[in-house]
């Protein structure tokens, strides 16, 4: 079974592109370090992949012995191209209204948030100008998106403050996205939490609401290979909750019925049936109080 995760895990990647070199350098500049009343924040400029500098923020608890495990946080899309990586601090309409910067730091866990391509300090060019330039040039938006988080795993590994065999990533929507993918590719992140992200690709199609998600999330000849529960297959046996609203018009019931059913199946066969979990709410696009504590109660067990 670990020998056909593994190519399966090489064909998924395959499939995002034509990637950067995985083994260039990752190179970081502290821009700024604030002394904040619950936690301090590092401004980073990260080098990443060669092509663009990728701004992000580190932030660290006051009150817990170093090295500590570390949360990589997904930001979400909903049009909020102006916020990035500032959704770890303000939030957004959609979730719930304690800042992840707080509630992260408060149960002893650092954090570290990335701005995407074409949002917070590295937008300018529109999603889909991005998209297109990069279809021409062999690239997939999605790809080069999702090796950033991978890039920036590798950055954590050269952190002494960082506890590495303890990073977990969380993201909403488009980060939820993110959360899934990037487990699935990276056995380095122990703990997967997504939130409101989970589709089936051909019931997205069956149910027409493909122009529900954006642009980004389009990787050419992926179903010819892959479904979704496929695709979070490949984090097992690694805890991973997915937390959904049944109200939710981009994640479809029908979808979740059928990744749900394979994935409780994948992991029962693995032995670890305890370490995943589905939870749907009477919710829509939004992350409710309970689902909030569902994530932190999650990554408090298995972090």
């Amino acid at each position: 079974m670990t020998v056909y995760r593994e190519d399966m895990r090489s064909k998924l990647y395959d499939l995002l592109g034509d990637l950067p070199d995985r083994n260039i350098p990752v190179n970081s500049k502290l821009i700024a370090r604030e002394e904040r009343d619950e936690y301090t924040v590092e401004s980073l400029i990260l080098e990443l992949n060669n092509i663009e500098s990728v701004p992000a923020y580190f932030i660290s608890p006051k009150t817990v012995n170093k090295p500590n495990p570390v949360i990589l946080y997904n930001h979400s899309h909903g049009g909020n191209y102006s916020t990035g990586k500032e959704e770890i601090f303000t939030g957004a309409q959609y979730l719930h209204n304690i800042s992840y910067a707080r509630e992260l730091t408060q149960c002893g866990y650092s954090v570290l948030c990335i701005d995407e391509w074409g949002f917070g300090e590295r937008r300018g060019r529109t999603e889909t100008e991005i998209f297109k330039e990069m279809l021409w040039k062999g690239q997939v938006m999605w790809g080069m998106m999702v090796y950033d988080s991978i890039r920036a795993v590798d950055y954590l590994l050269t952190r002494q403050d960082v506890d590495t065999g303890r990073i977990a990533t969380v993201g909403m929507s488009m980060g939820g996205n993110k959360s899934w993918w990037l487990s699935a590719l990276d056995e380095r992140i122990k703990v997967c939490v997504d939130i409101c992200s989970m589709t089936e690709f051909q019931e997205l199609i069956n149910c027409r609401s493909l122009d529900k998600h954006g642009i980004y999330y389009y990787v050419p000849g992926l179903l010819k290979h892959f479904s979704t529960a496929g695709i979070n297959s490949l984090i097992c046996p690694r805890p991973h909750l997915s937390i959904n609203g049944i109200y939710d018009r981009i994640t479809s019931q029908s979808g979740l019925n059928i990744i749900d059913d394979e994935l409780k199946r994948i992991y029962k066969e693995d032995n670890n049936s305890c370490c995943y979990e589905m939870k749907r709410y009477s919710a829509g696009h939004f992350e409710t109080h309970d689902m909030r504590k569902s994530v932190l109660d999650f990554l408090k067990k298995w972090l």
